[in-house]
């Protein structure tokens, strides 16, 4: 058989992927039972959300039921929380991303592997990620936060792998890596490891070094100490006549532990999670796994004088949106607001409380103006940048854009954010406007356009009719099943495919002209010169056409043949739990192969997508193409399934301009049977010749420059570039501003940054690099997020004092209580943040008072029910340091009469006490 050289590049593509899932997402690899990093972060999130639904549940004294085999749908329906399953899921992904990402940028680091005995180096990169998680959540920047978590879950995962710990017969976690103030003794300080004495690498390790439980890890090539452990592998040099202690999969050198290993490590991660949820309260524990209630509600709003009649149609029209969801399965979990004028714009509000959402929507006046254009793109940027990725955003303005310079940058935020734009106009009557033309500034179509959003121009006599958008598509559950933007008077056909998961199905047409005739399944047709029909209700107000179908059968292919004289755009949407996410990643092929997600538009050429499906088990993926923006031109990619649920899709090649991801699947009814589903992404990308890469880079300190380097590189136009650098924050920036890039020939630049030294820790910047052709034929774009992280030096967690445990616990214990009451003070002398309850179902008051010493100490008193006899209290201080004060287990049996006051001192002899068993683990 004759091979092509097209077909050859495309087996090596596959190979190299194949290897690429088998060790990077991965504990090790593809096509094996071996545990994988994505299966330990998962499996531990899986479970500590779980267990902090279940002590939710218990609290307001209502069942827990987990559906088995537990995975993200499970979890959520268990926790009452389905329609953040896609949010969830997200989240988990995001995390894993980045820790993938630590073999990619990583791998000859030591440190990040545990390897090279680097204990205590490895160790200091966890605890100080805990505290930039930490610092990161308290400032609600979440996604700086997940970003940060994979990065350090890699790292910790590792060490049981790459350390000899199991072999030790450790079957627990190693608690001091993630405790700055304990110490990591017994690191062997000699020889540790001979050559293996069989295939299997048994026994390898000395004896004494176990006998001693001496601490040690593996070695990777010739770097490799005399008579210290190699990593082992095919690639390890300094394993080849030695064999190694790698525990990465099944068949690694030490693969006959790799399982313990894999579950040790599952302990550490849901350990250190724990940590971090109890720091941060189950609230926000929750919205660090986008384990929210539901959608978030983002306004940008122009406050110029003309918009007084819509500042107040948007205030009337949206608190009664907030009024009707609040307490209900489908309100939102934040809300977000952004005005701008002109020359301000901001502050950005977000919050999770709708009253402090409505009233400052009910503080906006609109004032000043008289010049039409107004800072619209900027605020629109402070939206994109503020919100969770993902998210509907609705502008509100009668004025063009100002600021058209930001076009570019926006365009790129929506590309790396994938939030949907929707532009909701009321332009001034033409003798009031500068502008001849009736329509806004086209930016305004172009940015909906490339987002998958609307523009919807209305009169302000008319706002009202065109608001009933905001309440359709701010659902979580909303999902795209196809979109389409024409520009040609000739009449087009489209068909979709609704499955029987969809409901409340809706079309979405703008345009001036359009002339349309949708035919259901079953064959019932209406045009648009009907708006009441056999079909359903058509709805028209300015440009935006709303068509709501109300027959019975929706399932199955719809057709849609439409006419304009004028561009057009089409989107048919419904609510269904079955959708898909992705990102474009790059692949290494080093020594270790690894993925990373691009920041940026994808190169020319080779593409490679992550799909991940969300729905349950019974959804898989047959089908992922590459559609023309403009036309419906597509292109298939290779599918390879890597995980359950989660897909690599390779393309050979990729449409020149504008394009968006659709899928085709089936959702299995029964074991014989199944439904077709299809779903497009919204969002519109492209291909680029020129590639914009940033290197690893750690956390910027308040009061201090940050280098920020990058590398520009084209395979098309040569010549000058211009290169634009901006920030979220306006922090001082220097940047060269044009770069003269040869066909092949790396460039190597750098940005530099200036923090504030007011800069609040925990705050993040998110930086873009734009670099765009001289003649404009070509430009791509890298995005950063960079957590700003003030030096950490309180590494003491909370002291706690019992000051006295009384129980009076009768035979029927629902006629009994019992209480606690203790002082807790900070072991640096600085203020305690919180005391949480981690496990009970009883009350919790604290005060604040100073000591004879001048030492802050919080009072803490807690009473329960005697049927109640759980309790796990935590403290927390202003760094971040948590402690688990007390610990009280059920006893066997409970006492018919008063315990005795319990000091700090004779605290020991609660233990023989039939009331309650006391354990201080400070």
């Amino acid at each position: 058989m004759i091979i092509t050289n097209v077909q050859f590049q495309t087996l090596v593509c596959l190979y190299l992927i194949m290897i690429l899932i088998s060790q990077t997402m991965a504990f090790m690899p593809l096509l094996s039972k071996s545990k994988k990093h994505q299966d330990i972060t998962r499996d531990a999130i899986l479970q500590i959300t779980a267990d902090v639904c279940i002590q939710q549940a218990l609290n307001k004294g209502r069942n827990f039921v987990l559906k088995w085999p537990m995975n993200v749908n499970s979890v959520a329906e268990a926790c009452s929380l389905s329609q953040s399953a896609k949010r969830f899921q997200r989240s988990i992904n995001v995390i894993n991303h980045y820790n993938a990402w630590v073999d990619f940028w990583k791998f000859f680091s030591p440190s990040y592997h545990f390897c090279d005995e680097k204990f205590l180096a490895g160790r200091d990169i966890i605890t100080a990620g805990v505290f930039a998680v930490k610092y990161s959540v308290k400032r609600q920047r979440y996604e700086a936060a997940r970003e940060r978590l994979g990065k350090i879950l890699h790292p910790l995962q590792d060490f049981y792998s790459h350390s000899n710990w199991i072999e030790m017969g450790k079957r627990k976690p190693y608690s001091n890596l993630i405790k700055p103030n304990n110490p990591i003794n017994n690191i062997a300080d000699s020889e540790t490891c001979r050559k293996c004495r069989s295939r299997v690498c048994r026994g390898n390790i000395l004896e004494d070094v176990i006998k001693k439980q001496k601490l040690t890890s593996s070695y990777f090539g010739w770097s490799k100490p005399r008579g210290k452990c190699s990593h082992g592998g095919f690639f390890d040099r300094s394993s080849w006549y030695q064999g190694g202690i790698n525990k990465d999969s099944e068949s690694s050198s030490h693969g006959y532990l790799h399982y313990e290993a894999a579950s040790v490590a599952t302990a550490a991660t849901r350990e250190l999670l724990q940590d971090i949820r109890a720091a941060i309260g189950d609230s926000d524990f929750f919205r660090l796994m986008g384990f929210s209630q539901t959608s978030v509600l983002c306004f940008v709003i122009d406050t110029t004088g003309s918009m007084s009649r819509d500042i107040d149609e948007i205030k009337r029209y949206t608190s009664a949106l907030i009024d009707s969801k609040v307490g209900t399965a489908v309100q939102p979990s934040e809300y977000i607001l952004v005005p701008f004028n002109d020359p301000d714009y901001g502050p950005l509000t977000r919050t999770t409380d709708p009253n402090v959402f409505k009233r400052e929507l009910n503080a906006l006046k609109a004032h000043d103006g008289g010049d039409n254009p107004e800072m619209c793109l900027s605020g629109l940027k402070l939206a994109l940048t503020g919100s969770p990725p993902q998210t509907q955003i609705f502008v509100f303005t009668d004025a063009d854009a100002k600021d058209k310079w930001l076009t570019s940058n926006v365009k790129a935020l929506i590309d790396n954010t994938k939030s949907v734009v929707n532009f909701i106009l009321t332009p001034l009557p033409r003798r009031r406007r500068k502008r001849e033309s009736t329509q806004l500034n086209q930016v305004y179509y172009d940015l909906a356009q490339v987002s998958g959003g609307q523009a919807i121009e209305v009169t302000k006599e008319t706002l009202s009719q065109a608001t009933s958008i905001i309440a359709d598509i701010s659902s979580s559950t909303l999902v795209t099943l196809f979109q389409a933007v024409r520009n040609t008077v000739d009449t087009e056909n489209f068909s979709v495919f609704v499955d029987s998961s969809v409901q409340n199905l809706t079309i979405y047409i703008t345009g001036n002209s359009p002339d349309y005739t949708i035919t259901s399944p079953s064959g019932v047709s209406q045009s648009s010169t009907e708006l009441s029909g056999m079909l359903g209700l058509i709805q028209r107000v300015g440009n935006f056409h709303t068509v709501r179908p109300n027959i019975a059968e929706q399932v199955g292919l719809w057709l849609f043949s439409i006419k304009s004289t004028q561009m057009y755009t089409i989107k048919v949407v419904g609510q269904s739990a079955v959708d898909f996410m992705f990102d474009f990643v790059e692949l290494s092929q080093g020594l270790h192969p690894s993925y990373s997600v691009l920041n940026s538009r994808p190169a020319n050429g080779y593409v490679t997508l992550l799909v991940s499906m969300v729905g349950g088990d019974s959804v898989s993926l047959t089908e992922v193409s590459l559609v023309k923006a403009s036309s419906s031109i597509s292109i298939n990619g290779s599918l390879e399934e890597v995980a359950s649920g989660q897909y690599l899709v390779t393309f050979n090649s990729i449409p020149a301009r504008e394009f968006t991801v659709r899928v085709f699947g089936q959702i299995s009814v029964s074991r014989y049977s199944a439904n077709t589903f299809q779903r497009q992404s919204p969002t519109q990308f492209q291909a680029s010749t020129v590639t914009i890469t940033t290197q690893p880079v750690g956390t910027m300190e308040p009061g201090k420059q940050f280098t920020l380097p990058f590398t520009l590189a084209t395979n098309g136009n040569v010549g000058s570039f211009n290169i634009r650098v901006s920030n979220d924050h306006n922090f001082e920036t220097q940047f060269n501003t044009s770069i003269t890039l040869e066909s092949g020939v790396r460039v190597h630049d750098s940005v530099t940054l200036t923090v504030p030294e007011n800069t609040p820790s925990g705050s993040d910047v998110t930086v873009t690099i734009e670099a765009e052709a001289v003649d404009g034929s070509d430009s791509n774009y890298a995005v950063l997020r960079i957590a700003i992280i003030a030096p950490i030096t309180d590494f003491t967690p909370p002291l706690c004092e019992a000051v006295s445990v009384n129980a009076n616990c009768s035979g029927n214990c629902s006629l009994s209580s019992w209480y606690l009451t203790a002082n807790v003070t900070d072991g640096n002398g600085s203020q305690i943040q919180s005391v949480r309850i981690l496990k009970g179902n009883g009350n919790l008051t604290t005060t604040t008072v100073f000591s004879d010493t001048g030492v802050n100490v919080t009072m803490v008193i807690y009473n329960a029910s005697c049927c109640s006899q759980d309790l796990e209290l935590v403290a927390v201080d202003e760094a971040g340091n948590v402690a688990s004060c007390f610990n009280f287990v059920r006893a066997t049996e409970l006492s018919t009469s008063t315990a005795p006051p319990v000091t700090a001192t004779s605290m020991s002899r609660l233990i023989h006490q039939p009331i309650l068993i006391v354990l201080n683990v400070v």
